[in-house]
C-alpha cells in the first residue's frame, strides 16, 4: 500500500463553496441525530464526518434558500450512511436476495409517504423527500425518485457481483459504476437545491444526458480513487476500477493507478469539449444545471481530498487539519476518441451529439 504512488488530479475547474454552509452544516448534525438512523454513537460520529454539508455546498455554490440547500445535504448524509451501513460493506453487501428486498421498500419509501417499512434508514428517507416536496414541483421529485431507483439498481448489480466472486470487466464494471456510485441522485439534487427548472427537452437532449453520465463517472472514478488507501488498509478493495483493470489486464496496482488515471483524464476532458459546445446556447436553467455540473467534479474533490470518511484508516472519524491541495497542471493521457475496451460509454465522444 505505501508503495502505490497517487498521482495528482487534473481538474481545470473553477472553486466555490455556499456561503451559509457552517449553518447547513450545524441544522443537518441536529437533524441526523433526531433521525432515528443512527444505530449509535459512533454510527452518527461517522455520519457526521462525512461532511456532506460541505460535499453539496461545493455542488450548489449558489443556491438562493438555505433551506433547500439544507435538504439536498440531508440526503447526501443519508445516502452515505445507508451506503456503509447496507450497501458497500455492509452485512447485505454479499446477501442480493435480501438487499434487493429491502431495497425494493427503501425505493417506495423514496416514492410516497404513506409506505411502511421497519429499517432505520426508511423514516429518514421519508423526511427528505417530504422536505422536496414541500418546496420542489412533481417534476423534479419524480425526477430525483427515478435516479434513486437507478442508483439502488446499481448498487444491486455489484452486490450480485459480489455475492459470487465475480469480478466485473472493464466495460460491465464502468456501466454498473455510473448507476452504483449514487452520482444520478446526488446530480438530480441540483435541481432542487438550485431552485431551476430544466424542460425535459434540454435535459433530456442526448448532449445534456451525455454531459451528466460524464460528470457522474468522474466523480466515481476520483472516488475509488479517494478511498484506495483506506480499502487496502482495511483489506476492503473489492471492485473498483483498480482490481477491474489488474485482473483484465494482468497487471500491477501501480500500472493500474496510472491507466485509470489516464482513462479518468479522457473522460474529463471529453466533458469539457461536450460542455463549451453546450454551454454557449444554453436558456437559463439548462446553464444553472450544467454550471452544477462543473462544480461538482471539482467539490467532489476537493471534499474527497480532505474528508475523514477517505483519509481515517482507523475505526473512528480523526479529523485532520486541512491540507492546501496540488493539482496537475495537464492531463495524462490526451488521446482523442473513445476508450478502448468500453463501448458502453463510446457514446460520449459521437460528433453530432447536440
Amino acid at each position: 500500500m505505501s508503495e502505490v504512488e497517487l498521482p495528482p488530479l487534473y481538474c481545470p475547474l473553477e472553486s466555490a463553496v455556499h456561503p451559509r454552509v457552517r449553518r447547513v452544516e450545524k441544522r443537518a448534525v441536529k437533524w441526523i441525530g433526531d433521525s432515528g438512523m443512527c444505530a449509535d454513537e459512533r454510527e452518527k460520529a461517522w455520519v457526521v464526518a462525512t461532511h456532506s454539508a460541505d460535499f453539496f455546498a461545493r455542488f450548489a455554490p449558489d443556491a438562493p434558500d438555505e433551506d433547500r440547500l439544507l435538504a439536498a445535504a440531508l440526503w447526501v448524509y443519508w445516502g452515505f450512511a445507508f451506503d456503509d451501513a447496507r450497501c458497500d460493506s455492509g452485512p447485505l453487501s454479499t446477501r442480493p436476495a435480501q438487499f434487493n428486498a429491502l431495497a425494493g421498500q427503501v425505493q417506495r419509501a423514496c416514492e410516497t409517504s404513506s409506505a411502511k417499512g421497519e429499517d432505520r434508514y426508511i423514516g429518514a428517507l421519508q423526511d427528505i423527500v417530504d422536505r422536496f416536496r414541500g418546496f420542489a414541483p412533481p417534476t423534479q421529485v419524480a425526477r430525483f425518485a427515478h435516479a434513486h431507483r437507478a442508483w439502488l439498481s446499481g448498487v444491486a448489480w455489484q452486490v450480485g457481483n459480489q455475492a459470487v466472486g465475480r469480478m466485473p470487466g472493464l466495460d460491465e464494471f464502468l456501466a454498473m459504476r455510473l448507476l452504483s456510485s449514487g452520482g444520478e441522485p446526488t446530480f438530480a439534487l441540483l435541481e432542487l437545491a438550485t431552485g431551476a427548472e430544466v424542460p425535459d427537452r434540454d435535459l433530456h437532449r442526448p448532449a445534456v444526458r451525455a454531459l451528466t453520465e460524464m460528470a457522474i463517472m468522474v466523480a466515481a472514478l476520483d472516488n475509488d480513487r479517494h478511498s484506495l488507501r483506506k480499502e487496502l488498509a482495511r483489506n476492503q478493495a473489492d471492485q473498483n476500477l483498480y482490481t477491474v483493470l489488474m485482473q483484465e489486464r494482468g497487471i500491477a496496482l501501480q500500472e493500474a493507478v496510472d491507466m485509470a488515471n489516464g482513462l479518468r483524464d479522457r473522460v474529463l476532458q471529453r466533458f469539457l469539449h461536450l460542455h463549451d459546445r453546450v454551454r454557449p446556447t444554453a436558456g437559463f436553467d439548462l446553464a444553472i444545471y450544467v454550471q452544477g455540473l462543473r462544480h461538482g467534479i471539482r467539490g467532489n474533490n476537493e471534499w474527497g481530498l480532505r474528508v475523514p470518511r477517505y483519509l481515517s484508516r482507523g475505526h473512528w472519524p480523526d479529523e485532520r487539519e486541512e491540507m492546501p491541495l496540488s493539482w496537475a497542471d495537464a492531463p495524462s493521457d490526451t488521446r482523442p476518441g473513445p476508450v478502448e475496451g468500453a463501448p458502453s460509454i463510446a457514446w460520449w465522444w459521437d460528433p453530432d451529439l447536440r
